[in-house]
């Protein structure tokens, strides 16, 4: 069998894709690409991937970036792990909504909200801090639909009963808020499913690889 190796950094985009390949328990490497060095725009990695982002699986003759569509592939590739819902099913729509609504809308919200001078002029701090400001204010209403959805849920995970590649991804995205004025723990469901989240084998394993240090949420 071809060994994936998963190419990272700790707490990064890499984190939810590094969920997923513990909870299917197969053989995988991981590689550190040093952001504190570029070496996500070094030579090498951008033959990888050219946008210079991480994470990138590579998967046999494979090469795959894209948070979501790794997660998305390797919930594929090992059905019996049942971390996606069966083909032309509701319930497949619904996390196909759902996976979508992370990536799309709460991740690309929080990329502006961490990295705003992108949207701004060159030097201009208080353009910047009002675009951050105003990031922070809409991450908070997403939590908040984050947060309504799984009150109203019937089991524990965002798809129900159903642990998903959906799980990782949310845990990734909310434990980005832990130093916002109001993070994502401190919402009483989100809070609960966060602790949920944490006290899996695989989330542990993954933060103990990876040397995350408290506030893990």
């Amino acid at each position: 069998m071809t060994t994936r190796k998963l190419f990272y950094y700790p707490s990064n985009a890499s984190m939810a894709p590094h969920i997923v390949l513990e909870e299917i328990g197969e053989p995988f490497e991981m590689a550190l690409v040093d952001r504190e060095q570029n070496a996500h725009k070094s030579t090498d990695y951008l033959r990888l991937n050219p946008n210079g982002l991480i994470p990138v699986l590579v998967d046999g003759d494979m090469v795959l970036y894209e948070a979501a569509a790794i997660c998305l592939h390797l919930a594929d590739a090992h059905p019996e792990s049942r971390l996606a819902p069966s083909l032309a099913t509701p319930e497949r729509a619904q996390f196909y909504k759902w996976l979508m609504w992370l990536t799309n809308t709460l991740q690309s919200t929080l990329i502006v909200y961490f990295y705003p001078h992108r949207w701004v002029d060159t030097g201009d701090t208080q353009a910047a801090k009002q675009v951050q400001a105003h990031a922070e204010s809409k991450i908070g209403a997403l939590l908040d639909l984050l947060e309504a959805h799984l009150r109203m849920n019937n089991g524990p995970w965002m798809l129900g009963d159903q642990y998903t590649i959906l799980d990782p991804y949310a845990f990734m995205l909310c434990r980005w808020t832990r130093n916002f004025a109001k993070p994502a723990r401190e919402r009483p469901v989100l809070g609960r499913y966060l602790q949920q989240m944490l006290a899996r084998p695989a989330v542990q394993r993954a933060i103990k690889t990876e040397g995350l240090v408290a506030p893990l949420v």
